[in-house]
């Protein structure tokens, strides 16, 4: 029996709770808080409820227990337990039996102490019968009656429990202080641990403190140093180096080599969803030096689908190849088409690539299949800001209604105009525009006129109802003749949809 009481004795306690905060001087992050409650307790002005509301591991919790215990003037320990501090799960207790109970008890005054404080810990779990129940008694409670609140998901509480509270609002600890504070911390532990390492855990903790500090914990028992590797083995992310290894697979388009990668993070132990998260990141982050592109940002949005994805690791390795197809497309990879080349001024010989290949089809003949190809070519001696989209737009239209005939439907509506480089097309309704501008539709319509024109030319779109009219006119040519009983209905249908091809079945 001895033994057993010496062993609960030296059972060792965990980091999170011998390093929880006593007193609200040592509540770090929430300044903003802890000064205007201290203000309060000194001039006497308390507040019949309080709500808190943030993220996990901010110090909602440490708050309510040291002002329930400021508010009555009584010492705060971990081992301090006062039968007028009442502490409530509301995930546990949140039927409406529950709250009538509360409701009664209330009623009873304080044993020792000038106030009896209730802590409802997670009150958005209550139900809705609960929370009318609880509302009166929290508008007008007992005079030595003081409610605290708190919950990670605030939007969840009704509007008319917030109304009858003083609300305080967490946010996450920056991470410089949250490192700060794990190096304080293993110090006192004897943990030794690179300033990396500890910046790592502070990230990873999203500016929760309780989470961090739990990581720092599991690093504890470890005899050697511990650094960046051993904190991304521990938390399960993928070494940085090989993060831009991916990345810059996936820019220059070598697609086995990204899926190569994503495989071996994968086999290590990682997983999709992880990495996609640390990509996603990592891609953020070059917002701050201003270095991201268009394709950029829209992998940044494919990346944070792959979490709820059915099939992480699938979806993770298309999102990739995805972006690595607008680099270079697989048509353009297989036939070997290369870049229009543009010669300096200087007309030195050229000895690149490019224009080697460009000499040889010049020189010999070719069959009719490369003829586009040699023709892309030729036009290396001219800009596009020179080049008239007007005599192959009939040509683009052609390939787009060979590959999609519903964008070609769209954009045969268009009005096509290049202006120093780019091809604006306008059309007459808003839902032509917003077709063409879909991502899928955009990437294939750019695709093709790079193949018949031989430059990459970005497109616009706009609306302009003036030119509706004149599209209206050329397509009265074209349509077959419409029973006059069905007019006026086809007309209304035209009208929601914006236009369209009427077929006589």
């Amino acid at each position: 029996m001895g033994d057993k009481k010496k062993q609960a004795v030296n059972r060792r306690v965990a980091l999170y709770r011998k390093y929880r905060s006593k007193s609200l001087s040592e509540i770090i992050g929430q300044g903003h808080i802890t000064k205007t409650l201290s203000n309060a307790l000194k001039k006497g002005k308390i507040s019949h409820a309080y709500l808190f509301t943030g993220p996990r591991g901010t110090g909602k919790t440490s708050i309510a227990r040291i002002l329930a215990h400021e508010i009555n003037k009584i010492p705060y320990t971990d081992e301090s337990t006062h039968l007028d501090i009442i502490e409530i799960d509301a995930a546990s207790n949140r039927r409406i039996d529950d709250i009538r109970d509360l409701r009664e008890k209330v009623k009873i005054v304080p044993l020792s102490v000038p106030y009896k404080v209730y802590i409802i810990d997670e009150v958005h779990m209550l139900t809705p019968e609960s929370f009318n129940a609880l509302l009166k008694t929290l508008e007008e409670p007992p005079d030595h009656v003081i409610f605290i609140l708190a919950t990670t998901e605030v939007h969840k509480l009704p509007a008319t429990i917030i109304s009858r509270t003083q609300r305080h609002s967490f946010k996450s600890v920056p991470l410089e202080e949250l490192s700060d504070h794990l190096e304080m911390i293993a110090k006192k532990e004897g943990i030794k641990i690179s300033k990396d390492a500890l910046d790592l855990l502070a990230m990873h903790g999203n500016g929760s403190v309780r989470d961090s500090i739990s990581l720092l914990d599991q690093l504890s028992t470890q005899n050697s140093e511990v650094d960046e590797k051993t904190v991304e083995l521990l938390i399960g992310l993928a070494p940085k180096k090989q993060l831009t290894h991916l990345l810059e697979s996936v820019k220059s388009a070598n697609y086995s080599q990204t899926l190569s990668i994503v495989s071996n993070l994968i086999e290590s132990g990682l997983t999709a969803s992880g990495i996609a998260n640390q990509l996603a990141i990592a891609i953020r982050d070059k917002v701050k030096t201003d270095k991201i592109s268009r394709d950029e940002v829209q992998l940044l949005y494919d990346l944070l689908k792959v979490h709820g994805s059915t099939y992480p690791q699938l979806t993770l390795e298309s999102t990739l190849l995805n972006a690595a197809l607008k680099n270079k497309p697989l048509e353009e990879a297989s036939t070997k088409v290369i870049e229009p080349h543009r010669p300096n001024k200087s007309n030195t010989v050229a000895t690149d690539v490019t224009q080697v290949k460009h000499d040889v089809l010049v020189e010999n003949k070719v069959d009719k299949k490369d003829d586009n190809l040699k023709t892309s070519l030729k036009k290396t001696k001219s800009t596009p800001s020179s080049y008239k989209i007007d005599d192959k737009w009939p040509d683009i239209l052609q390939e787009v209604k060979r590959q999609n005939n519903s964008l070609y439907t769209v954009l045969r509506l268009a009005e096509p105009n290049l202006q120093h480089g780019i091809l604006k097309l306008e059309f007459s309704f808003p839902f032509h525009k917003k077709r063409v501008d879909d991502l899928k539709n955009m990437n294939l319509l750019s695709q093709i006129i790079s193949k018949i024109t031989g430059y990459k030319i970005d497109v616009e779109t706009s609306v302009n109802k003036d030119i509706k009219s004149k599209k209206d006119t050329e397509l009265e040519a074209e349509e077959p003749k419409v029973n006059n009983a069905h007019a006026s209905v086809i007309d209304s249908v035209r009208d929601i949809m914006g236009g369209g091809e009427v077929i006589d079945a």
